[in-house]
């Protein structure tokens, strides 16, 4: 189900960031053995974004779950971005999480230039 959840979130990410005015540069972007969930990019900033998608609060909110460890990958995943597609100013970290919800509307959290 796990897998199932992580990409209909990340659907819905996509889905919600382009209606919050994000262009999306990529989904899953790749470097070594780091991932990126997406690249996009808003008012010449470069994004990179962490989806976290939860069915229940069972395990706390979803930005909980972001370690330092994550985040550094985070920060190896945009080095390597930079180094292909030089350029970019700006660019932050930000984490996007949703929670999936049966009865009401999704709820979705976005947690903007995240430094841990």
């Amino acid at each position: 189900a796990n897998q199932y959840t992580g990409k209909a979130g990340e659907a819905m990410a996509v889905n919600w960031l382009q209606q919050n005015g994000y262009t999306i540069l990529h989904c899953n972007w790749r470097f070594a053995r780091y991932e990126t969930d997406i690249i996009a990019t808003k008012n010449n900033v470069l994004h990179f974004i962490e989806v976290k998608t939860r069915t229940s609060m069972t395990f706390g909110y979803p930005e909980e779950s972001v370690s330092p460890k994550k985040f550094r990958h985070m920060m190896r995943c945009a080095a390597a971005y930079q180094g292909k597609y030089p350029g970019w100013k700006r660019i932050q970290y930000d984490i996007l999480s949703i929670s999936l919800k049966t009865e009401q509307a999704n709820e979705f959290f976005f947690i903007e230039d995240v430094y841990l």
